[in-house]
């Protein structure tokens, strides 16, 4: 298994600061997702990672060994591309056996090596098929193969699933995480679905504009967001503007809030500040009372599984999320109440 330090990590092209001082510790054997919008950085970062890009600024040690001046091809990453970058001339076991091929395997191992990682990524019986045969998932399932051919130090995967439909996208997350798993391989994923990270990491990293937002488990940046860009990318919440009072006391559209010991105030908080609270912890009540926030209902939306209804208070539209059982009789135009559940809240700096 394989531990990852960057320190100060940076890559500038002309004016654009791509990475900016980046410091990450990725322990060995996890799985990882660098997640974040388009242009972000954090494709940057996996091809420094990589070798493919040279750093500006800054170390990445693998093991503890400085990889500055080690050419990509000899730093034993496996590697699938967001284009999957398949040969279309070559057979399904000639592809997954180049990366041995040109390190001057025997082709009668390589052979062997091809036929078990068909094995493992559950595609027996293919070796001699060409790739123009292949549905989406089987495309995918052989560059996985490829990536794991020469025993890799460390999987790092662009976008693996981008071009999946959903159903199969959703599938191949879950096969993907549990041959991680099998493996025990530190694996660094780029997405920029926070589903997908969601779905199989054990550390997400949220980037935005060159830089870590927030590094940790994914239960922990939902529920804890260090500031309103983590918070608003990660799943749906509701951004309140409130005022932070003696104690844990907030004022909330006018009306006092006590949050309880295990809601997070950041550290960086006094005075105004920016209440996030997830929908699935706001109750709709069907009258407005003295310990709710009164509002009007501007949209119910009854997706089967959960109904999700939004009530517009003062100038905000904020977002409940229910399951069909606890609906409320309620309908649009409606003066009803909000509570806010304490207990997953956060308050951050404005």
């Amino acid at each position: 298994m394989t531990s990852v330090r960057i320190e100060n990590l940076s890559k500038t092209f002309g004016e654009v600061r791509a990475v900016d001082g980046i410091d990450l510790d990725i322990p060995d054997g996890k799985f990882v997702c660098l997640l974040g919008p388009s242009g972000c950085g954090k494709t940057t970062l996996l091809r420094l990672i990589a070798g493919l890009e040279a750093e500006s600024g800054g170390r990445i040690l693998v093991d503890g060994q400085d990889q500055a001046g080690i050419p990509a091809h000899k730093r034993d990453f496996g590697m699938v591309f967001q284009s999957l970058a398949l040969f279309p001339h070559l057979s399904v076991a000639e592809n997954i056996a180049y990366p041995l091929k040109i390190r001057g395997t025997g082709a009668e191992e390589r052979r062997k090596r091809a036929t078990e990682l068909l094995d493992l990524v559950q595609l027996p019986h293919i070796e001699d098929r060409a790739i123009s045969q292949l549905s989406g998932g089987q495309r995918q399932r052989v560059a996985i193969a490829r990536g794991l051919a020469i025993d890799p130090k460390l999987f790092l995967l662009d976008e693996p699933l981008s071009a999946l439909d959903a159903k199969l996208r959703e599938h191949m997350q879950i096969e993907l995480r549990q041959l991680q798993q099998k493996l025990q391989v530190t694996t660094i994923v780029v997405t920029h679905d926070q589903r997908e990270a969601m779905t199989m990491a054990d550390i997400v990293i949220v980037m935005d504009r060159g830089k870590v937002q927030q590094a940790g488990p994914p239960i922990d940046i939902y529920r804890r967001p260090a500031n309103s860009f983590v918070a608003d990318f990660i799943g749906t919440t509701n951004l309140i503007p409130c005022t932070v009072k003696d104690g844990r006391s907030i004022d909330v559209l006018g009306h006092e809030v006590t949050l309880g010991e295990e809601d997070v105030i950041n550290p960086d908080v006094n005075g105004s500040a920016i209440l996030s609270v997830r929908p699935e912890d706001v109750a709709v009540t069907e009258r407005a009372g003295d310990h709710t926030v009164p509002g009007e209902v501007a949209f119910i939306r009854d997706l089967g599984a959960n109904v999700e209804i939004s009530v517009r208070a003062r100038d905000l539209e904020i977002r409940s999320v229910c399951t069909p059982k606890r609906r409320p009789d309620v309908a649009v135009g409606q003066t009803v109440g909000l509570e806010f559940h304490t207990g997953r809240c956060t308050v951050m700096a404005s």
